[in-house]
């Protein structure tokens, strides 16, 4: 049951920005390239996929005495499967220092992200709308192809990755999994996804092409379907910035909140 969260104080926020980012492991078990393990103290998915997002690690609790089996374990998995590892941590991780752990095994930090929100009843909705900008939802097999495209285009994926992707989205739940693309001049430029998980609004995978940048199609590709689930009742958005969108994240009235760990295992590193 998908309850939107009410209480707005800061370590209910923060457990929902975590929350909404866990929602992948759920999403991960629907799709049959992807075997799912979700237990008591972790939860991590394993794919064929040699893509790192596809083969992550989440919500790790680990007791003292687990950490470094367990760490072991998963890295044999993806060693048998030639794939490289995700591993994500936030305030909910144990132990505080895994990341250190996760190093001496291997991994690479790849950075810290805020993890961000913002009360929707407190929008910034006073941005201009680009000329020419339309965004719809993604309903059809062929919109969603198109947003795909330019998904890969903006993180610079790899074909193999992209198809992977499409293939995921297909198994998305639509009533909590909303694509969006805009299009500039009727050309597709800009993505973003819209999870409504754990109570509250996540957004993720915004994209824009070079053709769109510098005109505010971030911004108000953001703002759109936040608005849409402040109409459905949701309270909150929440997301993990980039280093280049932390100022406009927060120009729409986000603040930080916590830190998102990266950290990267491949056999290139090893």
């Amino acid at each position: 049951m998908n309850a939107i969260l009410q209480d707005l104080s800061t370590p209910k926020i923060v457990a929902a920005i975590e929350d909404n980012l866990f929602a992948l492991i759920h999403a991960l078990r629907k799709w049959p390239r992807a075997e799912v393990h979700d237990e008591v103290d972790i939860k991590w998915s394993m794919t064929d996929i040699p893509f790192p997002l596809f083969n992550s690690i989440l919500r790790a609790q680990l007791a003292p005495e687990k950490i470094d089996v367990t760490i072991q374990s998963i890295i044999s998995e993806a060693k048998s499967q030639n794939v490289p590892l995700l591993w994500w941590t936030g305030p909910a991780t144990q132990p505080s220092d895994l990341g250190s752990h996760l190093e001496r095994h291997g991994f690479v930090r790849e950075g810290q992200m805020p993890g961000m929100a913002v009360d929707l009843a407190n929008l910034n909705e006073n941005l201009p709308m680009p000329g020419g900008l339309t965004i719809e939802q993604v309903r059809d097999d062929e919109t969603r192809k198109q947003w795909i495209h330019v998904f890969a285009a903006g993180f610079e994926v790899p074909d193999f990755a992209a198809d992977a992707f499409y293939d995921f989205m297909s198994y998305d739940d639509p009533e909590i999994s909303l694509a969006y693309i805009g299009w500039l001049n009727g050309q597709p430029v800009a993505t973003l996804q819209l999870a409504l998980v754990a109570g509250v609004a996540g957004i993720y995978n915004v994209a824009t092409l070079p053709a769109g940048r510098r005109k505010g199609i971030g911004a108000i590709m953001t703002l759109s379907p936040l608005q849409e689930a402040r109409k459905r009742g949701y309270q909150v958005g929440i997301l993990q910035a980039s280093d280049m969108g932390v100022g406009l994240y927060r120009s729409l009235g986000f603040r930080e909140y916590c830190q998102i760990g990266q950290y990267i295992w491949s056999s290139d590193h090893t």
